[in-house]
């Protein structure tokens, strides 16, 4: 592990350690890690020029440029806090996060994708009134925009600050400062802001990249969206604590992302379950030479998984997490059998205690009993600006309550089995869906199968069954129903099915499964 436990720090144990090794590339420029470091500090004097001390909010909003983590690592140098801003933010999405988060500076591309970020700033207006906090917004983007300073510029305006003020800016941040703000929306209609500190981003990352087998020669490639918690904790400072190089994608496209594992040859993969169904159809798949991936990240059903193995990253590893969680709180074993791999996500991170209570009461559940997954170890110092939340999410004994069910194994493997709030209360009783989902998908015809419930006048909720089958695979909803009663009770066997294509589930702009959204697929339902 790094002997450093401030980003700060990190930089610069990075810096003596692999000064001439490729740390970041995107977008046709290429750092060293003495090259990276230098570009940091040049970002962190202009920052310091603009009033950013210690403590202060500065957000980012752009694609994976390497901007982005230059701005973010620049930030922490000066003892300031990142926020991190979804790329695909509306206006009052935008205003609510900068306006909740304090931030005083924003760092910004003009443009990305479809998305005109400045028309966004614009609509929230008048900014002194609704934004008061924020006086500054740079834009990474070489012409002049009304009412932003260009990027080059705040480097020029910090060329008078001196190496020595940075030094001491340095000096003074400690390992439990708070890092980073990152907003999560989970179930609530606001989203939140967690907060992450430095030495947890340093440690719990260094355990993670430990899983995967990781050293100073892997290359990560990175489209995953640097603001979501799986991009800038997990796979940004797993690179960064094991000297390794990430390798940007602005924004993910299957065909271009194929080129770049190639020409980069990038034996880390870190990528979501539609990324990975679009990069198997492309193409150009057949004739890039992918043979360099060896291991990574991701989640999804063992076939999902076994999609990245094919794709070339044979030690793939399932992982579980959430941003409160830095990234990840359990990560199967790169080395462990694949069998475990598919099945387990692994067993708890050094550092991380987990145990599985029954929900409503707290009590500890005994192994290979479903209940909820509660974490203590590297876990949130808390919302931002919440204190009614975090009363709510640790309980008694300092846990932080995930929401998520989950078992741990007779091996002291963690088994996730989905969301508490995805329980389904059938006839009085409660089913996981993930449970059905599994006998499901053990037909040969299904490729995947997602359960939820659906509201009922006799039974409150019935069970409901969205299928997507093998190609060229045919089965009707009987024989469904008697593969189902071969292995679960009467009660826990779907009462409806709805066959869909893998397109037409609905996903988050970061690939997650939309589950609230599938009882859409049955609208009206009514059973006999």
């Amino acid at each position: 592990m790094p002997d450093s436990r401030t980003i700060p720090d990190l930089l610069d144990e990075l810096a003596r350690r692999f000064p001439d090794r490729d740390a970041l590339t995107g977008g046709g420029q290429r750092f060293s890690f003495r090259e990276l470091r230098a570009a940091i500090r040049e970002v962190a004097k202009g920052l310091h020029s603009l009033g950013i001390a210690k403590g202060d909010k500065v957000a980012i909003l752009m694609g994976n440029r390497p901007e982005w983590v230059i701005a973010d690592l620049a930030i922490t140098l000066v003892g300031g806090v990142m926020v991190g801003v979804n790329t695909w933010a509306t206006a009052r999405e935008l205003e609510y996060i900068l306006h909740h988060s304090d931030t005083c500076v924003l760092v910004t591309a003009d443009r990305f994708l479809k998305q005109d970020y400045l028309a966004l700033l614009a609509e929230i207006a008048p900014r002194e009134r609704r934004l008061p906090l924020l006086r500054d917004v740079v834009c990474v983007s070489p012409a002049i925009r009304p009412g932003a300073m260009r990027y080059a510029d705040l480097i020029a305006r910090g060329a008078a600050v001196p190496d020595s003020t940075i030094d001491e800016l340095s000096a003074v941040v400690k390992p439990d400062d708070v890092a980073y703000l990152l907003y999560t929306s989970g179930s609530t209609s606001r989203p939140k802001g967690a907060q992450l500190e430095h030495y947890a981003l340093i440690e719990n990352m260094f355990h993670i990249g430990e899983r995967m087998h990781l050293t100073e020669h892997d290359r990560f490639w990175l489209a995953v969206s640097l603001f979501w918690g799986l991009g800038c904790e997990n796979a940004l400072f797993n690179a960064l604590t094991h000297g390794a190089c990430v390798v940007l994608q602005e924004h993910f496209d299957a065909g271009a992302a194929l080129e770049i594992i190639e020409r980069e040859r990038c034996s880390v993969f870190y990528g979501t379950p539609n990324m990975t169904q679009a990069l198997i159809e492309h193409p150009d798949r057949a004739h890039r030479n992918l043979s360099s991936l060896r291991t990574g990240a991701t989640i999804g059903t063992p076939e999902q998984i076994m999609r990245v193995i094919e794709l070339g990253a044979a030690e793939i590893c399932n992982v579980y997490g959430l941003t409160e969680t830095y990234g990840n709180c359990a990560v199967t074993d790169a080395r462990e059998p694949l069998a475990v791999r598919l099945a387990t996500v692994g067993r708890p991170l050094d550092g991380v205690a987990i145990r599985i209570v029954e929900a409503a009461t707290g009590a500890a559940l005994p192994r290979g009993e479903v209940g909820e997954i509660r974490v203590k170890g590297y876990v949130t110092c808390g919302y931002y600006k919440d204190e009614a939340r975090n009363r709510e999410a640790f309980d008694r004994e300092g846990f932080f309550r995930t929401g998520d069910l989950g078992l741990i194994d007779h091996d002291g493997r963690l088994c996730f089995r989905g969301r508490l709030k995805e329980m389904v209360k059938t006839g009085g009783i409660n089913v996981a869906p993930i449970e059905v989902e599994e006998i499901l998908r053990a037909h040969p015809a299904v490729a995947a199968a997602y359960v939820v419930g659906v509201p009922d006048p006799v039974r409150d909720e019935i069970l409901a069954a969205v299928l997507v089958l093998r190609p060229g695979a045919s089965i009707t909803v009987s024989e469904l129903e008697t593969h189902c009663r071969l292995a679960l009770a009467a009660y826990k066997v779907p009462r409806l099915f709805r066959f869909i294509e893998e397109n037409e589930l609905p996903l988050t702009v970061t690939g997650k499964l939309q589950k609230n959204r599938l009882a859409t697929f049955f609208p009206g339902a009514v059973t006999g």
